[in-house]
């Protein structure tokens, strides 16, 4: 079973207004080991299967209201990515109900939506329009985003001549000039030189003075303790670890 352990970072006024409800979420895997069979002239084509089904969540209960920030924090398979990918849409849960209300933009694959071949102009037009964002809302975003991004000149380049740094960067500036109501980030202040990250948590400070949603996934708690109002400690045995409660 799924435990979260809430703790109160700061006390911050928000509105009664839920925007993501889940209720009695569950996601199963099924893992197939394939071994093969003894009869060496048919093993290629003949396997039994041994399968073995993971519970990476289970019964998870939770309501976030609009303009809380909400981290998640735990030790790795927990469930906090798959539990960000329900909440976006990406993946449906085994059990359970999600529902969510208003534009959700998730940082979870960054390099999603973009094109190897184009540009990194061309890029931001491809991934813009993807996430929801209309022609005359990029056009209009078109240098802020470029300068965010700090890319400089490769801006006229093919993708594939990017960093991953470069390509996560110009990811990151699309979506968060995309106005979301509930931004998902996973892992996502972690990106990029010192600079960027200077840049990346000031405009978190403007996110964190509007009644913008957030909810991010991070192994760096320390993040986590300067941005959100709210975190949740997440253990999939019956007790929370205490070194992970700081």
């Amino acid at each position: 079973m799924t435990i979260l352990e809430e703790k109160i970072i700061r006390n911050r006024k928000h509105t009664n207004d839920v925007v993501i409800s889940l209720s009695d979420i569950s996601k199963k895997y099924i893992i197939t080991h394939e071994k093969p069979t003894l009869v060496e002239d048919v093993s290629r084509i003949l396997r039994f299967q041994k399968k073995e089904e993971y519970w990476a969540l289970q019964n998870v209960n939770l309501k976030i209201y609009k303009g809380e920030k909400v981290g998640f924090y735990g030790p790795n398979g927990v469930g906090k990515t798959t539990l960000l990918k329900i909440i976006a849409g990406i993946s449906s849960p085994t059990l359970g109900r999600v529902s969510t209300k208003g534009r959700i933009i998730s940082l979870i694959d960054l390099e999603a939506g973009f094109h190897p071949d184009l540009t990194g102009q061309e890029n931001i037009f491809l991934n813009g329009l993807i996430i929801g964002m209309s022609k005359d809302e990029i056009d209009r975003k078109f240098k802020k985003i470029v300068s965010f991004a700090g890319i400089g000149d490769f801006i006229t380049a093919p993708l594939y001549t990017y960093s991953s740094g470069m390509k996560l960067r110009l990811g990151f500036s699309v979506a968060i000039h995309a106005n979301p109501e509930i931004l998902l980030l996973d892992e996502a202040m972690n990106m990029g030189d010192e600079e960027f990250q200077q840049k990346t948590r000031r405009i978190f400070d403007k996110m964190l003075k509007k009644q913008i949603t957030i909810v991010m996934v991070s192994h760096i708690y320390k993040y986590l303790n300067d941005m959100c109002t709210k975190i949740y400690f997440m253990s999939n045995s019956e007790k929370i670890d205490p070194k992970y409660i700081i």
